[in-house]
């Protein structure tokens, strides 16, 4: 029989992963998980959602998030591989850069949107979203015959995030870990091991991921950061919902699917489609592009009771017509509204057109359109 700690009703099998700091989440009272990369991701801690957020935007949290899964892909012909699945320019990539690239089908669907880490230039890690990266990475080398070695290594991401983290961080690993770009990384030392530090992590209020190499320094990670942060007033975390809506963080699954395509999901600027660079998708991007999009990633602020979350999408209409669908909302405590994410047709996604948010049959809420992300 198998039994789940944290009380959260997931029936616990091999199939469902627990990370090196599963052990420590449970400890500091996890109030549930969801599942992403058939790995358990923590999803609340503090008695609400909003303390949770005001905590976020004031102090330091500490985010299991080794669910952010590494493909890594490394040989002669990495590069050619990493640059044939995505349509973001990687040539001009240096090692030590971080670089957010969506990856596309043929017929330019989203497949997923990593962190592409840059180790050497045949050397790789796509820090993947939820869907099964390393297979389709794996069946397109085998069928181009690529020489590459794909695999997922022991490597297990925990964020420090936060206006605080940077000081904490100097704190324990040295004043050079400020000196670390945005969207860059550097190597620290930690018992004796080398491991990866990036200033980077899903929330817009700063912060770092460190990239722990061997899980099972996942624990003594995890309590020399916990101890030295107590001065700061840490507390465990995870993506928080408000912030992440209101900071237009769009989450795989959720937000897009392979239905979508990054010109349809305000990911344009990560698209060449005027260079002479080749990669999986480019003709029907390009078609798409000549054509004009239909849709395009919207925030959606409406009103009435707050909203405690979306399990359901709600369309979102204006008059009688379907013209979107919020995959993510929630109450913002800062702006005093409801908040949402949403593709919003073509016609209706300017800036404050009005729209009506339905919640259900007999509940409709008035709403107008927004920019991403909410100021």
């Amino acid at each position: 029989m198998t039994v789940s700690k944290s009380g959260s009703g997931l029936n616990m099998s091999r199939r469902i992963r627990r990370s090196p700091y599963t052990d420590r989440i449970e400890q500091h009272g996890v109030r549930g998980f969801s599942v992403v990369n058939h790995m358990l991701l923590p999803k609340a801690f503090a008695p609400t959602v909003e303390e949770d957020y005001w905590h976020l935007r004031e102090h330091v949290q500490l985010w299991d998030v080794s669910t952010q899964r590494q493909v890594e892909i490394r040989g002669p012909d990495a590069a050619r591989l990493v640059q044939w699945m995505s349509p973001r320019d990687l040539r001009g990539a240096k090692v030590g850069q971080c670089l957010y690239v969506p990856l596309v089908d043929e017929w330019g669907g989203m497949i997923n949107d990593p962190v592409l880490l840059k180790l050497a230039d045949d050397h790789f890690w796509l820090s993947i979203a939820d869907s099964d990266v390393l297979l389709w990475a794996k069946g397109l080398a085998l069928g181009a015959k690529f020489d590459v070695e794909i695999d997922e290594p022991d490597v297990s991401p925990l964020a420090v995030q936060g206006p605080k983290a940077e000081d904490l961080l100097a704190k324990l690993f040295g004043e050079n870990i400020r000196s670390i770009g945005f969207f860059k990384f550097a190597w620290i030392e930690f018992q004796g091991t080398r491991q990866l530090m990036a200033r980077s992590g899903f929330s817009r209020q700063g912060g770092f991921e460190i990239y722990l190499r061997g899980g099972h320094l996942g624990g003594a990670l995890w309590d020399t950061i916990w101890e030295a942060g107590r001065e700061f007033n840490i507390t465990p975390g995870c993506p928080n919902l408000i912030e992440r809506i209101e900071g237009g963080l769009l989450s795989y699954g959720n937000e897009f699917t392979r239905a979508d395509t990054p010109l349809e999901c305000g990911l344009k600027d990560y698209c060449s489609l005027s260079s002479d660079l080749e990669y999986i998708g480019r003709p029907a991007l390009e078609k798409l592009q000549a054509q004009g999009i239909r849709r395009d990633m919207r925030g959606v602020l409406f009103d009435g009771p707050p909203l405690s979350g979306v399990g359901i999408p709600l369309p979102v209409k204006s008059g009688d017509l379907h013209v979107g669908q919020i995959t993510s909302g929630i109450w913002s405590p800062r702006l005093r509204r409801n908040v949402g994410l949403s593709m919003i047709d073509r016609d209706f996604w300017t800036p404050g057109q009005k729209v009506e948010v339905m919640l259900s049959p007999d509940d409709e809420r008035a709403g107008e359109v927004s920019l991403l992300p909410f100021s």
